[in-house]
């Protein structure tokens, strides 16, 4: 395979940057470096091809690396248009993986990244947004027939695989590694809490300590984004349709109201709910001037561009990855990198630490998934609990922290329902 030929990527020149930041985290993910070694051994994706769709930036490229090293011909495309970096895709494309993938590309350019990703006809998928899953299932079936399953990143992603399952059309199993402990524990609360206010404050530049934050959605990762926001300083309101998250959110110290009341109060918005406007033409009109809108779920729908557009009389790009909008009263308000998720779109994505466990949890599952596939049914399944205590157990033994285990009595004890 000449991936050199075969890919599409903006620059090759840029590969010796790109090599730099995927050595750096390659030195920071050691579960990751783990599982490659037990891949390198038994090879278990040798003469499959395997491809994926995620944010590709450098922790994406080294789990891209990792099951190559693991036997896979690996195809790699970007999950969103403005979180692909180029100078990644370059070097990769030298290590010997076909790419489809430039950063902001337009629309058409970005489905034909996607098609063409497929069309190489693959036995195994990571998808992230569920991308590659909608075009199998729907534009390109003829392309679904050597597919043996995959695993899914996100909430959005594994939304549209039950929907799929619950209609009957899922064509193959899918591992819900969003669903697994070690990713929404850690990749969810702790990667998304630090990322998104990575990616707002380098864009920004602004303080957040004495200001109003409305985080839009309590779960594991508006719980991270709130905290963070807390111990920045803020002042935090959050926004909920579950009654329970609500209480939950109200326990945890923050204020809860609805959105449309939150509107009038908020400095910055971050949007974390993987549904649609969120944020739209009655939060715009109550906005106080200066109001700094921004999105960590998957798809640019959470706040509604449209509404906006049509409100404002004017706009222009004031600052790298932020656009002022002027409303018909003078009011300004500012949305970061156009709605879309502003931890990768005008950031670096998740720690490298974190995305150490999240990326071991594709891995062994994409494994998991081929190993079992004939077996498991045309479904979405949870990451297996062992899997899952696995990953755990090598973040523990990289740490150097140890536990207690059971004793034989104790053992006994738990399994007696008499004292």
């Amino acid at each position: 395979m000449n991936t050199v030929s075969e890919s599409i990527v903006k620059d090759m020149s840029l590969a010796h940057n790109g090599h730099l930041k995927i050595d750096w985290v390659k030195e920071h993910m050691p579960v990751l470096n783990r599982i490659r070694e037990r891949f390198e051994k038994e090879q278990p994706f040798a003469g499959l091809k395997v491809a994926i769709s995620l944010h590709l930036e450098a922790k994406t490229a080294y789990l891209a690396k990792v099951v190559q090293a693991g036997g896979a011909e690996v195809t790699i495309t970007g999950s969103n248009p403005l979180s692909t970096q180029d100078d990644i895709c370059a070097a990769l494309v030298e290590d010997g993986i076909r790419v489809f993938a430039k950063y902001n590309p337009d629309p058409a350019e970005y489905k034909e990244h996607l098609i063409k990703t497929l069309e190489t006809r693959p036995d195994l998928i990571i998808d992230d947004g569920g991308d590659l899953i909608t075009i199998l299932h729907s534009e390109r079936r003829d392309l679904l027939s050597q597919v043996r399953g995959g695993a899914e990143e996100t909430t959005t992603g594994i939304l549209r695989l039950k929907a799929l399952e619950k209609e009957g059309k899922l064509e193959f199993p899918m591992v819900a590694v969003n669903d697994a402990f070690c990713k929404y524990l850690f990749d969810n609360r702790y990667g998304t809490g630090q990322s998104v206010w990575d990616g707002i404050n380098r864009t920004t530049n602004l303080v957040v300590a004495g200001k109003t934050v409305v985080v839009a959605g309590y779960g594991w990762c508006g719980k991270g984004v709130a905290m963070r926001a807390k111990g920045l300083g803020a002042k935090v309101i959050v926004t909920e349709i579950d009654p329970i998250k609500a209480v939950e959110a109200y326990m945890d110290g923050f204020e809860v109201m609805p959105m449309l009341e939150a509107a009038k109060h908020g400095d910055y918005f971050v949007t974390v709910t993987g549904n649609r406007d969120i944020i739209s033409k009655e939060h715009f009109a109550v906005m106080k001037d200066g109001a700094i809108l921004s999105n960590a779920g998957h798809f640019d729908v959470e706040v509604n561009k449209v509404d906006l557009n049509a409100m404002s009389t004017s706009s222009r790009i004031v600052r790298k990855d932020i656009e002022e909008f002027v409303l018909a009263d003078g009011r300004k308000v500012y949305l970061l990198a156009e709605g879309r998720l502003v931890n990768l779109a005008a950031g670096d994505g998740h720690p490298a630490e974190i995305m150490d466990m999240t990326f071991a949890l594709q891995a062994v599952s994409l494994a998991y998934v081929n190993e079992q596939y004939k077996n498991i049914g045309k479904k979405v399944l949870n990451v297996p609990f062992e899997l899952d205590q696995m990953v755990a157990q090598y973040k523990l033994e990289a740490l150097n922290i140890g536990i207690d285990k059971l004793t034989d009595e104790q053992k006994s004890y738990l399994e007696s329902w008499v004292e």
